[in-house]
Protein backbone atom coordinates (compact mmCIF):
# COMPACT_ATOMS: atom_id res chain seq x y z
CA UNK A 1 0.00 0.00 0.00
CA UNK A 2 2.86 2.36 0.84
CA UNK A 3 4.63 1.63 -2.47
CA UNK A 4 1.41 2.38 -4.34
CA UNK A 5 1.12 5.73 -2.53
CA UNK A 6 4.72 6.60 -3.42
CA UNK A 7 4.10 5.59 -7.03
CA UNK A 8 1.02 7.82 -7.22
CA UNK A 9 2.95 10.72 -5.67
CA UNK A 10 5.75 10.34 -8.22
CA UNK A 11 3.12 10.24 -11.00
CA UNK A 12 1.52 13.42 -9.65
CA UNK A 13 4.86 15.25 -9.52
CA UNK A 14 5.85 14.14 -13.02
CA UNK A 15 2.47 15.25 -14.37
CA UNK A 16 2.88 18.72 -12.82
CA UNK A 17 6.44 19.08 -14.12
CA UNK A 18 5.68 17.91 -17.68
CA UNK A 19 2.47 19.95 -17.92
CA UNK A 20 4.30 22.99 -16.55
CA UNK A 21 7.06 22.59 -19.15
CA UNK A 22 4.52 22.28 -21.98
CA UNK A 23 2.45 25.32 -20.97
CA UNK A 24 5.52 27.41 -20.08
CA UNK A 25 7.05 26.62 -23.48
CA UNK A 26 3.85 27.63 -25.29
CA UNK A 27 3.69 30.91 -23.40
CA UNK A 28 7.36 31.74 -23.98
CA UNK A 29 7.44 30.87 -27.68
CA UNK A 30 4.07 32.06 -28.90
CA UNK A 31 2.15 34.14 -26.38
CA UNK A 32 4.07 36.41 -24.02
CA UNK A 33 5.52 38.81 -26.58
CA UNK A 34 2.95 38.54 -29.34
CA UNK A 35 0.26 41.04 -28.34
CA UNK A 36 -2.59 38.88 -27.02
CA UNK A 37 -3.53 37.25 -23.74
CA UNK A 38 -4.69 33.76 -22.72
CA UNK A 39 -7.77 33.33 -20.56
CA UNK A 40 -8.17 33.29 -16.81
CA UNK A 41 -5.69 34.47 -14.20
CA UNK A 42 -2.76 33.89 -16.56
CA UNK A 43 -4.36 36.31 -18.99
CA UNK A 44 -4.60 38.98 -16.31
CA UNK A 45 -0.89 38.48 -15.56
CA UNK A 46 -0.06 38.85 -19.26
CA UNK A 47 -2.15 42.02 -19.59
CA UNK A 48 -0.49 43.49 -16.49
CA UNK A 49 2.93 42.67 -17.96
CA UNK A 50 1.95 44.56 -21.13
CA UNK A 51 0.55 47.54 -19.21
CA UNK A 52 3.80 47.86 -17.24
CA UNK A 53 5.79 47.88 -20.45
CA UNK A 54 7.57 44.67 -19.54
CA UNK A 55 9.26 46.29 -16.51
CA UNK A 56 8.14 43.41 -14.27
CA UNK A 57 8.88 39.97 -15.64
CA UNK A 58 5.89 37.89 -16.72
CA UNK A 59 7.04 34.95 -14.60
CA UNK A 60 6.98 37.08 -11.44
CA UNK A 61 3.48 38.33 -12.25
CA UNK A 62 2.25 34.77 -12.88
CA UNK A 63 3.48 33.66 -9.46
CA UNK A 64 2.18 36.83 -7.80
CA UNK A 65 -1.31 36.40 -9.27
CA UNK A 66 -1.66 32.61 -8.87
CA UNK A 67 0.35 31.49 -5.86
CA UNK A 68 -1.87 33.16 -3.21
CA UNK A 69 -4.87 31.41 -4.77
CA UNK A 70 -3.15 28.01 -4.62
CA UNK A 71 -2.06 28.60 -1.02
CA UNK A 72 -5.69 29.26 -0.10
CA UNK A 73 -6.75 26.13 -1.99
CA UNK A 74 -4.19 24.15 0.00
CA UNK A 75 -5.38 25.60 3.31
CA UNK A 76 -9.14 25.55 2.71
CA UNK A 77 -10.02 23.05 -0.02
CA UNK A 78 -7.39 20.34 -0.49
CA UNK A 79 -3.80 20.45 0.74
CA UNK A 80 -2.32 18.07 -1.83
CA UNK A 81 -4.10 19.77 -4.71
CA UNK A 82 -2.87 23.19 -3.65
CA UNK A 83 0.73 21.91 -3.42
CA UNK A 84 0.57 20.23 -6.84
CA UNK A 85 -0.92 23.32 -8.48
CA UNK A 86 1.84 25.41 -6.91
CA UNK A 87 4.49 23.06 -8.31
CA UNK A 88 2.87 23.25 -11.74
CA UNK A 89 2.83 27.05 -11.51
CA UNK A 90 6.49 27.29 -10.51
CA UNK A 91 7.62 25.04 -13.38
CA UNK A 92 5.40 26.88 -15.86
CA UNK A 93 6.71 30.29 -14.75
CA UNK A 94 10.33 29.17 -14.69
CA UNK A 95 10.44 27.91 -18.29
CA UNK A 96 10.57 31.38 -19.93
CA UNK A 97 13.41 32.28 -17.58
CA UNK A 98 15.33 29.17 -18.59
CA UNK A 99 14.73 29.78 -22.29
CA UNK A 100 15.86 33.40 -21.99
CA UNK A 101 19.00 32.31 -20.15
CA UNK A 102 19.99 29.87 -22.90
CA UNK A 103 19.04 32.28 -25.69
CA UNK A 104 16.00 30.38 -26.97
CA UNK A 105 14.08 33.22 -28.58
CA UNK A 106 10.27 33.44 -28.95
CA UNK A 107 8.49 33.10 -32.29
CA UNK A 108 8.19 36.86 -32.79
CA UNK A 109 11.96 37.34 -32.40
CA UNK A 110 12.88 34.36 -34.60
CA UNK A 111 10.99 35.81 -37.58
CA UNK A 112 11.15 39.17 -39.28
CA UNK A 113 8.05 41.33 -39.45
CA UNK A 114 7.02 39.99 -42.86
CA UNK A 115 7.15 36.34 -41.77
CA UNK A 116 5.60 36.82 -38.32
CA UNK A 117 1.91 36.00 -38.07
CA UNK A 118 0.00 36.59 -34.84
CA UNK A 119 -2.72 34.14 -35.92
CA UNK A 120 -0.16 31.33 -36.11
CA UNK A 121 1.10 32.35 -32.68
CA UNK A 122 -2.32 32.19 -31.02
CA UNK A 123 -3.14 28.85 -32.73
CA UNK A 124 0.14 27.36 -31.55
CA UNK A 125 -0.45 28.68 -28.02
CA UNK A 126 -3.90 27.10 -27.90
CA UNK A 127 -2.74 23.73 -29.25
CA UNK A 128 0.38 23.35 -27.12
CA UNK A 129 -0.97 24.79 -23.88
CA UNK A 130 -4.17 22.76 -24.34
CA UNK A 131 -2.14 19.55 -23.99
CA UNK A 132 -0.70 20.77 -20.71
CA UNK A 133 -4.11 21.87 -19.40
CA UNK A 134 -5.67 18.50 -20.31
CA UNK A 135 -2.91 16.64 -18.43
CA UNK A 136 -3.58 18.63 -15.26
CA UNK A 137 -7.36 18.39 -15.56
CA UNK A 138 -7.24 14.65 -16.15
CA UNK A 139 -4.94 14.04 -13.18
CA UNK A 140 -6.20 16.64 -10.70
CA UNK A 141 -9.37 18.15 -12.15
CA UNK A 142 -7.67 21.55 -12.15
CA UNK A 143 -5.33 23.49 -14.41
CA UNK A 144 -4.85 26.99 -13.03
CA UNK A 145 -5.89 29.96 -10.95
CA UNK A 146 -9.42 30.12 -12.33
CA UNK A 147 -10.12 26.67 -10.91
CA UNK A 148 -8.65 27.76 -7.57
CA UNK A 149 -11.03 30.71 -7.38
CA UNK A 150 -13.94 28.45 -8.39
CA UNK A 151 -13.03 25.87 -5.74
CA UNK A 152 -12.79 28.51 -3.01
CA UNK A 153 -16.16 30.00 -3.98
CA UNK A 154 -17.71 26.53 -4.11
CA UNK A 155 -16.41 25.83 -0.62
CA UNK A 156 -18.10 28.92 0.83
CA UNK A 157 -21.14 28.87 -1.49
CA UNK A 158 -21.92 25.21 -2.39
CA UNK A 159 -25.01 26.24 -4.35
CA UNK A 160 -22.95 28.34 -6.79
CA UNK A 161 -22.48 27.17 -10.39
CA UNK A 162 -18.70 27.43 -10.80
CA UNK A 163 -18.93 27.21 -14.59
CA UNK A 164 -19.99 30.86 -14.52
CA UNK A 165 -16.78 31.81 -12.70
CA UNK A 166 -14.61 30.46 -15.51
CA UNK A 167 -16.79 32.16 -18.10
CA UNK A 168 -16.65 35.51 -16.29
CA UNK A 169 -12.85 35.28 -15.91
CA UNK A 170 -12.31 34.51 -19.59
CA UNK A 171 -14.86 37.11 -20.72
CA UNK A 172 -13.18 39.72 -18.51
CA UNK A 173 -9.80 39.02 -20.09
CA UNK A 174 -11.27 39.36 -23.59
CA UNK A 175 -12.98 42.63 -22.65
CA UNK A 176 -9.87 44.12 -21.00
CA UNK A 177 -7.63 42.97 -23.87
CA UNK A 178 -9.54 45.23 -26.26
CA UNK A 179 -8.56 48.35 -24.33
CA UNK A 180 -5.08 47.23 -23.27
CA UNK A 181 -3.92 46.35 -26.78
CA UNK A 182 -4.87 49.69 -28.34
CA UNK A 183 -8.61 49.05 -28.88
CA UNK A 184 -7.81 46.83 -31.85
CA UNK A 185 -9.96 43.88 -32.80
CA UNK A 186 -7.06 41.57 -33.75
CA UNK A 187 -5.80 40.95 -30.17
CA UNK A 188 -9.39 40.27 -29.06
CA UNK A 189 -9.93 37.77 -31.89
CA UNK A 190 -6.59 36.13 -31.09
CA UNK A 191 -7.55 35.78 -27.43
CA UNK A 192 -10.89 34.23 -28.40
CA UNK A 193 -9.24 31.89 -30.93
CA UNK A 194 -6.64 30.85 -28.37
CA UNK A 195 -9.36 30.05 -25.80
CA UNK A 196 -11.42 28.16 -28.36
CA UNK A 197 -8.54 26.00 -29.60
CA UNK A 198 -7.25 25.29 -26.09
CA UNK A 199 -10.74 24.15 -25.01
CA UNK A 200 -11.00 21.83 -28.03
CA UNK A 201 -7.63 20.26 -27.19
CA UNK A 202 -8.65 19.91 -23.54
CA UNK A 203 -11.96 18.28 -24.47
CA UNK A 204 -10.22 15.77 -26.72
CA UNK A 205 -7.57 15.14 -24.10
CA UNK A 206 -10.20 14.45 -21.44
CA UNK A 207 -12.09 12.16 -23.82
CA UNK A 208 -8.99 10.01 -24.01
CA UNK A 209 -6.73 8.83 -26.81
CA UNK A 210 -7.65 5.16 -26.31
CA UNK A 211 -11.17 5.54 -27.60
CA UNK A 212 -13.16 2.95 -29.50
CA UNK A 213 -16.58 1.95 -30.79
CA UNK A 214 -18.94 -0.34 -28.91
CA UNK A 215 -21.18 -2.55 -31.03
CA UNK A 216 -24.30 -4.18 -29.59
CA UNK A 217 -25.40 -6.93 -31.97
CA UNK A 218 -28.71 -8.79 -31.61
CA UNK A 219 -28.55 -12.18 -33.28
CA UNK A 220 -29.88 -15.73 -33.26
CA UNK A 221 -26.50 -17.11 -34.35
CA UNK A 222 -24.19 -15.97 -31.54
CA UNK A 223 -21.60 -18.74 -31.85
CA UNK A 224 -20.93 -18.28 -35.57
CA UNK A 225 -20.89 -14.50 -35.40
CA UNK A 226 -18.70 -14.30 -32.28
CA UNK A 227 -16.25 -16.76 -33.86
CA UNK A 228 -15.83 -14.42 -36.82
CA UNK A 229 -15.35 -11.41 -34.59
CA UNK A 230 -12.79 -13.23 -32.47
CA UNK A 231 -10.74 -14.54 -35.39
CA UNK A 232 -11.03 -11.68 -37.93
CA UNK A 233 -11.06 -8.63 -35.68
CA UNK A 234 -9.06 -10.12 -32.78
CA UNK A 235 -11.41 -8.44 -30.32
CA UNK A 236 -13.13 -9.89 -27.27
CA UNK A 237 -16.87 -10.56 -27.41
CA UNK A 238 -19.38 -10.70 -24.55
CA UNK A 239 -22.63 -12.64 -25.01
CA UNK A 240 -25.84 -11.69 -23.16
CA UNK A 241 -29.09 -13.62 -23.45
CA UNK A 242 -32.01 -11.32 -24.34
CA UNK A 243 -35.65 -11.65 -25.34
CA UNK A 244 -37.15 -10.04 -28.44
CA UNK A 245 -40.55 -8.59 -27.48
CA UNK A 246 -41.77 -8.10 -31.04
CA UNK A 247 -41.03 -11.69 -32.16
CA UNK A 248 -41.41 -13.15 -28.64
CA UNK A 249 -38.24 -15.20 -29.13
CA UNK A 250 -35.01 -15.63 -27.19
CA UNK A 251 -31.96 -14.09 -28.82
CA UNK A 252 -28.43 -13.07 -27.90
CA UNK A 253 -26.76 -9.67 -27.71
CA UNK A 254 -23.06 -9.65 -28.51
CA UNK A 255 -21.05 -6.73 -27.18
CA UNK A 256 -17.77 -6.00 -28.93
CA UNK A 257 -15.47 -2.95 -28.74
CA UNK A 258 -13.28 -2.21 -31.74
CA UNK A 259 -11.11 0.65 -32.96
CA UNK A 260 -12.01 3.10 -35.72
CA UNK A 261 -10.07 1.27 -38.45
CA UNK A 262 -12.11 -1.88 -37.90
CA UNK A 263 -15.57 -0.37 -38.45
CA UNK A 264 -15.64 -1.28 -42.15
CA UNK A 265 -14.69 -4.90 -41.49
CA UNK A 266 -17.26 -5.10 -38.69
CA UNK A 267 -19.99 -3.84 -41.05
CA UNK A 268 -19.07 -6.51 -43.62
CA UNK A 269 -19.29 -9.26 -41.00
CA UNK A 270 -22.65 -8.07 -39.67
CA UNK A 271 -24.16 -7.73 -43.17
CA UNK A 272 -23.31 -11.37 -43.87
CA UNK A 273 -25.92 -12.28 -41.23
CA UNK A 274 -29.26 -10.99 -42.62
CA UNK A 275 -31.22 -11.80 -39.43
CA UNK A 276 -28.87 -9.66 -37.30
CA UNK A 277 -29.56 -6.19 -35.90
CA UNK A 278 -26.76 -3.94 -34.61
CA UNK A 279 -26.11 -0.49 -33.23
CA UNK A 280 -22.87 1.16 -32.16
CA UNK A 281 -21.64 4.17 -30.22
CA UNK A 282 -18.32 5.85 -29.54
CA UNK A 283 -16.66 5.18 -26.20
CA UNK A 284 -14.19 7.80 -25.00
CA UNK A 285 -11.81 5.60 -23.07
CA UNK A 286 -11.01 1.90 -23.15
CA UNK A 287 -9.34 0.38 -20.08
CA UNK A 288 -7.64 -2.95 -19.81
CA UNK A 289 -7.05 -5.52 -22.52
CA UNK A 290 -10.00 -5.81 -24.91
CA UNK A 291 -8.13 -7.94 -27.45
CA UNK A 292 -9.06 -11.54 -28.17
CA UNK A 293 -6.67 -14.29 -27.09
CA UNK A 294 -7.58 -16.30 -30.19
CA UNK A 295 -4.49 -16.76 -32.38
Amino acid sequence: MKSKTIKNLIGDILCCVIAGIIVGTAYHLFQNSNGFAPGGVGGLATITHHLLGGKIDWSILMVTFNLPIFILVSAIVNRKLGIMLSLYLVVQSTMPQIYNAIGFLPYSALNNQEDFNIIFACIATGVISGFGFSMMLKRFGASGGTYGISALLKKTHPEMNIAYVSFIMDASVVFIAFFVYGMKITPVMCTLLNLFIANIIVDNGLNGIKNGYKFEIITTRPNELSEELLTKLKRGVTSIKVHGMYTDTDKYMLVCIINKRQIGEMMKIIKSYPDTFASFEKVNEVFGNFKSKVK
